[in-house]
């Protein structure tokens, strides 16, 4: 029994050396880490520090006291969310005087708001134009119509200027976002809270160009930041600036797409630019035109 185990002992002996000189390698990346902070770090800046004081004007106070009304009072900060969007809307974007006012006014560690508004990005961190051209490239928009790479390069040759930069002027700012939820009318753009359709180059110039002109007939061609992530006046919007004698949106059928008329400037009505109605077939109803068959059946009394 020695005799076997004493040859594999020396046999194991004679082999570790070996197995202890191999050398082991690491390989190291020598570049440096760029990485983006841009969502979790602030900054002051001359416009965006604690210093610059916010306070909600008396509509949002009034707007703050029925949010609050929803939550039990020892949970009223669960209204952070709604609550920060009325401070955006106010302010232009959602800077960290913004942040430390709400903070403030649901008793709440300034920290918690924080993380709130860097996890979500609809919050603006920095100001934005009076018109914040969010453009989708997910795949469907990618697809479908002319593909928003087209919509894209019509902006940027229109405006002079990438996603992620704003106009001199500060009146656009453009952005490049993942899906907005409106993919079977796509390609398409979010400006402000509005949604552009069924887009195609021309339309999109077309759009920007109205938007321009109702910007200097509202006399805002400088850029609005209160505005600015809100229903801007006189483009999409139905205020009262906007209304006829009667009440109703002065609305004309040009070229087979609703317009608005705002400061005598004619712009697009939101929704689907090529004159379908909302998302439907534009060659009209080609299926669910008759009676379900099956053994499927409604009750007749009306009861559930």
């Amino acid at each position: 029994m020695a005799s076997k185990i004493l040859p594999a002992s020396f046999r194991a002996i004679r082999q570790r050396p070996c197995q202890i000189n191999l050398h082991q390698w690491r390989f190291l990346t020598t570049s440096s880490r760029r990485t983006s902070d841009a969502l979790q770090i602030h900054r002051d800046t001359p416009d965006n520090n604690a210093n610059i004081p916010f306070k909600f004007n008396a509509i949002n106070e009034k707007l703050i006291e029925e949010i609050l009304k929803r939550y039990p009072p020892q949970y009223k900060k669960a209204a952070v969310m709604p609550i920060l969007d009325l401070g955006q809307r106010q302010h232009g974007f959602t800077s960290i005087s913004v942040m430390n006012e709400v903070a403030r006014l649901l008793d709440m560690p300034p920290m918690r708001v924080y993380e709130v508004a860097t996890f979500y990005t609809m919050y603006n961190r920095t100001p934005v134009g009076r018109f914040h051209l969010q453009v989708c490239t997910t795949t469907p928009c990618q697809l479908g119509g002319c593909g928003s790479d087209s919509i894209m390069k019509a902006i940027e040759d229109h405006l002079g200027i990438h996603p992620g930069h704003t106009t001199a002027d500060g009146l656009f700012t453009f952005t490049e976002v993942e899906c907005l939820g409106a993919c079977v009318n796509a390609p398409m753009v979010q400006i402000n809270d509005d949604y552009y359709e069924d887009l195609t180059p021309e339309s999109t110039v077309a759009l920007l160009k109205a938007l321009q002109a109702s910007a200097e007939q509202t006399g805002a061609a400088g850029g609005v930041a209160g505005l600015a992530g809100s229903n801007s006046k006189g483009m999409g919007s139905t205020s009262g600036a906007d209304r006829g004698q009667d009440g109703k949106s002065e609305v004309s059928d040009i070229s087979a797409t609703k317009k608005y008329t705002a400061g005598g400037v004619n712009a697009p009505a939101p929704g689907p630019l090529s004159g379908r109605k909302t998302c439907e077939n534009s060659a009209g109803l080609t299926n669910l035109t008759s009676e379900p068959w099956g053994t499927e059946a409604f009750r007749k009394d009306g009861e559930l």
